[in-house]
């Protein structure tokens, strides 16, 4: 695999990691005791720390990376093994 197919994977396994931990952690406003200002949604963080999501997406994107290099080294899971339909090769 090339750096730059490498470097593409994890940009991506990054944006899908951002989905997944962005909702985590989140108290609102309510939750934390504070006052609800008014013209906001009842649903938003109260403190919003993008350097701490950050850090934590990039620990989730690199572990996704690295089980899936190492399946792409290993061969552990392969093309064949999802074929479920069993359509003949042509």
């Amino acid at each position: 695999m090339h750096w730059t197919s490498a470097l593409a994977i994890y940009v991506l396994f990054w944006f899908l990691a951002v989905f997944l931990v962005l909702p985590f952690g989140v108290r609102t406003t309510h939750e934390a005791g504070g006052e609800h200002v008014p013209g906001t949604a009842e649903s938003a963080p109260h403190t919003f720390r993008p350097g701490r999501a950050a850090v934590w997406v990039t620990i989730v994107a690199t572990a996704m990376f690295v089980a899936f290099y190492a399946n792409y080294v290993f061969g552990w899971i392969t093309a064949d093994m999802l074929d479920w339909v069993g359509v003949p090769k042509v």
